[in-house]
């Protein structure tokens, strides 16, 4: 603390402090809520949350939940692909580091992910209530796998579903190869 500084954060002629700058919550190398997570720096990361009891989003809230998805990319995590099926969100991310050095967590980016599109959701709706379970299944993509290709096991889910004949017709669907490349 400087000499100028009291307890309180402000100096001793009135004026405040500047406020430290934020950083990210470590990632735990393991959490556990019911289902144990695991996280390594710099490894993808394939994660799936489910509506609460399976509840459906209507059509109108799924490009909610994917902006949602998207918000972070590129500042706390590298966003590979994201789909948006009626009961459950697939993504497949690489968490990044802060000026620190930390690697922001699961549980704190899926906290933002989730709560601000629960309560986008709401309001859009007029509801009140959960949207999503507690729980996600996240797994850590081994050495041998492929980024691109479990992207595009991912992205085929509304193929296999009989949603549509090919995924570039789902609209919510993102691929950082299609969607996030530079025009």
């Amino acid at each position: 603390m400087n000499s100028d500084d009291t307890i309180d954060g402000s100096t001793s002629d009135g004026a405040q402090a500047p406020s430290p700058v934020p950083r990210a919550k470590p990632a735990l190398a393991s959490y556990r809520r019911n289902l144990p997570h695991l996280q390594v720096p710099g490894k993808p990361q394939f994660i799936t949350f489910v509506t609460w009891k399976r509840w459906r989003l209507p059509e109108e809230v799924r490009a909610t939940v994917l902006r949602h998805c998207l918000h972070d990319h590129g500042a706390k995590y590298l966003l590979h692909a994201a789909v948006i099926m009626p009961d459950h969100v697939h993504v497949l991310l690489t968490p990044l580091t802060d000026a620190n050095g930390d690697t922001y967590g699961l549980a704190e980016i899926l906290q933002a992910v989730k709560s601000t599109s629960a309560r986008n959701i709401n309001r859009a709706l007029a509801r009140n209530g959960r949207v999503w379970q507690d729980e996600s299944f996240d797994r850590m993509l081994r050495s041998d796998e492929s980024i691109r290709q479990k992207a595009e096991y991912i992205c085929a889910n509304p193929v296999r579903a009989g949603f549509v004949a090919h995924e570039d017709d789902y609209p919510w669907l993102w691929r950082e190869w299609v969607e996030g490349a530079a025009p």
